[in-house]
């Protein structure tokens, strides 16, 4: 049996770490079905936004049971392109890259921050639960 694997985006950790108690995340509910990854980058967002001692503890919680995906420079040529000469904004050139190096789908919320990014598959909760 194939285990299936998942990139899941900043935002699903974001949520994870927000969500109610009583309500079940989304990052818990395919952590039981999916071996999950996330990027270095998304890891270096989550603990941006974390600024209590709390909120880095809950983000080193979240990130102790993610497989994180990293770079290395002999890559780089591979992820040029996904910048098109724009200056970057943002992480999810990077995070794209690291997904399509992996061969790995990408579970976010925001489809419109990778719809563009050939070859990548993109994935919604709504998709998978």
């Amino acid at each position: 049996m194939k285990v299936q694997k998942l990139v899941l985006h900043t935002d699903i950790i974001l949520e994870h770490l927000i969500s109610n108690s009583i309500e079940v995340s989304v990052m818990r509910l395919v952590m039981q079905k999916y071996f999950c990854y996330t990027t270095v980058f998304n890891a270096i967002e989550v603990f941006s936004i974390a600024k209590t001692a709390t909120e880095r503890t809950a983000a080193e919680d979240a990130m102790s049971v993610l497989k994180i995906l990293g770079l290395n420079a002999k890559s780089a040529p591979n992820y040029a392109p996904l910048f098109n000469g724009k200056n970057l904004r943002r992480m999810n050139p990077l995070v794209a890259g690291l997904c399509l190096e992996s061969k790995l789908p990408i579970l976010t919320r925001q489809l419109s921050e990778f719809r563009k990014v050939h070859g990548l598959t993109v994935i919604t909760p709504n998709d998978i639960l």
